[in-house]
Formats: C-alpha cells, structure tokens, sequence
C-alpha cells in the first residue's frame, strides 16, 4: 500500500535510535528491525550513515540487494559537504549518493556557535555547504530531508539565521526541514510557538525531531504537529542516546486514536504491540513501558490508549476487573 505523502512517519531506530547505551546491532539486526518496521507501516526508516563506518556501509550495501520494503522508503544520513570543497568531490556526500537509497537526510548546523567552533568556518560558508548539498543530491534524483541541529538553541541565539538555513535548504530543493531539539531541553509551549513562527516566517514544510531529557519528547512532538509540522522522527520504544528519542508507538497511538489521524496503513496500529516487543526482543533492551494493543481495550473505554508501565497496567487490570465482569482474567499485558 502506498503511504500518505501528506503526514510522515520517520523512524530513526536504526541511526539515532542505535546510540542507545548497552546496544550494539549487527547488520544482520538492523536488517531484522527494519523488516518490523515495514510491517508497522511506518513512511521512512533512516538506515544509518553510509561511508561514516564500517556497519553502516555493510548494512547499505546488503540492503540494496535483501531489503524489500513494501510500506517504506529507505533513507541514508549524512552530513553536508565539508567547508571549502565541491558537493560533487567530497567523499561522504558521495557515499550517500551512492547508497541506492531514494532519499538522503543531510544534518546541518543551524546554531551561529557551532558553525564557528565545531565547522570552523563562516556563516556564510555554512549556509553555502547547505545549498551545494542539497542541490546536488536532487540533481542526482535523491529526496532530501534535512535535519536542523540544536535548531531551538540557535533560534534562541540568531533566530534570523536559523530561519535562514530553513529558508536555503527549501529553495535548494530539500522537502522538508526537521526542526531538532537536539539536546532535548524543550518544553511543549516553547516548541508550538517556535515552530509557528517557523511556519509563518519560512513557509517550509517543517519537520519535528526531538530528544527526551525533559521527558517531554512525545509531548514536544505532538505540540509541534498541533502547531503544523507534518513530519515526526522517533524511534520505537524510544531507544537514543542519553535519555532517548521520542517513541514512535506512543506518538502514533496518540495521533490515530486521540487525533483520530490516520498516519499508518489500515488496522496496521494493532500490530505495534508485537513489533515493539519483537524489536525489543532483538536489542535485548526493554521497552521503557508497555504498549497497550488498541484491539485489547473494552469498545466503552477511555482508558490510556499509548503506554503505561508495569506498575499502572496491573492495578489497571484490577480496577477493569470491578468495573465490569468482561475484564474478569483479560490480561493487557498479553
């Protein structure tokens, strides 16, 4: 079935997600999860950053030749070109070209600080980087996604020049701008009115990517939908570095069933449960809480329809138990 171009779904389990402390996949588990993935019906699965290490161009290059994705569409990471050098000439761009993925996500430095102390180069030449980038991979036929590094703190420090990198990345050509929250210190309000102004400044189609140190990830994601952004990136079960990504399960739960939008194939949301627990099977790391399966709430409840912990699921089942002989021995946890 194709997918919606309306609304994305982007998972980064594989790339972001695969930062998560303890977890070390073999390309034979990145080629596992990414099979789960498919089956959940998500639009986009980043595989991971093709010329930077070994793994990842292994996993690309089997993936060309055993990954049949019949929902998604496969995406490489990359940075853009390096300061000073030609699209065209610099390796990892290359790599990405190169990768047999029909899109490309380029991250870039949407921070004036980290332009000067981690590009050492001007802020001129960093919006110069985007726009070669960009450009040259959609001359190349690639979809190009780009992900706006510690977004929010720049906009905080030069808000003209982070929307400036929004604004030359959409005329060069990229379809989207993920707004990230890189160092996950947002708050739901702070997100919405950022990528409001976003909207009205840039008229780019705007993109939610946010990491889970306020414990807000899920929240900021759906106050960023609310505001207008049209494409999320998560991961499922929330795996990341430091504290996480924003889970993908409990964000598409919400959207379905509290927003009644539908961003999956039909019925596929009642798959989440066994795919979240097959991936957790696979990274032998649990996921943080259990998913309840929509097809296991009673028709008349209201209850919590994204994720809970262990601790809340049984006294749930108790409270069900009094409430109404159908919830006599039902398990939510099966």
């Amino acid at each position: 079935m194709t997918i919606s171009d309306a609304f994305h779904i982007y998972d980064t389990t594989l790339r972001d997600g695969a930062q998560q402390e303890g977890l070390n996949l073999s390309v034979h588990d990145k080629l596992t999860i990414a099979r789960h993935l498919d089956d959940l019906g998500v639009g986009f699965i980043e595989g991971g950053w093709p010329g930077a290490n070994p793994k990842d161009t292994e996993f690309f290059a089997l993936a060309k030749k055993e990954l049949k994705l019949k929902n998604a569409t496969f995406v490489a990471f990359g940075a853009t070109r390096r300061p000073n050098v030609k699209a065209a000439d610099d390796v990892l761009l290359g790599a990405l070209r190169d990768s047999g993925a029909p899109a490309v996500t380029l991250v870039a430095k949407a921070f004036d600080r980290h332009v000067d102390l981690a590009l050492k180069t001007t802020l001129e030449e960093n919006l110069a980087m985007i726009r070669d980038s960009v450009t040259h991979l959609r001359q190349e036929g690639q979809r190009v996604f780009l992900d706006a590094e510690h977004f929010f703190d720049g906009y905080r420090a030069n808000r003209d020049y982070a929307l400036e990198v929004i604004r030359v990345a959409m005329e060069a050509g990229a379809d989207v701008a993920a707004l990230c929250d890189t160092n996950g210190g947002m708050l739901p309000d702070e997100i919405a009115n950022v990528v409001h102004d976003v909207l009205t400044a840039t008229s780019a189609r705007i993109g939610i990517h946010c990491h889970n140190d306020t414990g807000c990830a899920v929240a900021n994601s759906m106050a960023a939908v609310a505001a207008g952004a049209t494409h999320v990136q998560g991961t499922l079960n929330g795996y990341g570095e430091r504290t996480g990504n924003a889970d993908l399960v409990t964000i598409i739960a919400n959207l379905e069933l509290k927003k009644k939008q539908l961003v999956l194939p039909p019925n596929a949301l009642r798959e989440s449960f066994r795919i979240s627990h097959a991936v957790a099977e696979v990274t032998n790391i649990s996921p943080s809480a259990l998913h309840i399966r929509p097809a296991c709430m009673h028709p008349q409840s209201k209850l919590i329809h994204s994720c809970i912990n262990m601790k809340t699921l049984h006294l749930l089942e108790t409270i069900c138990a009094c409430w109404s002989p159908k919830w006599q021995g039902v398990h939510l946890s099966n």
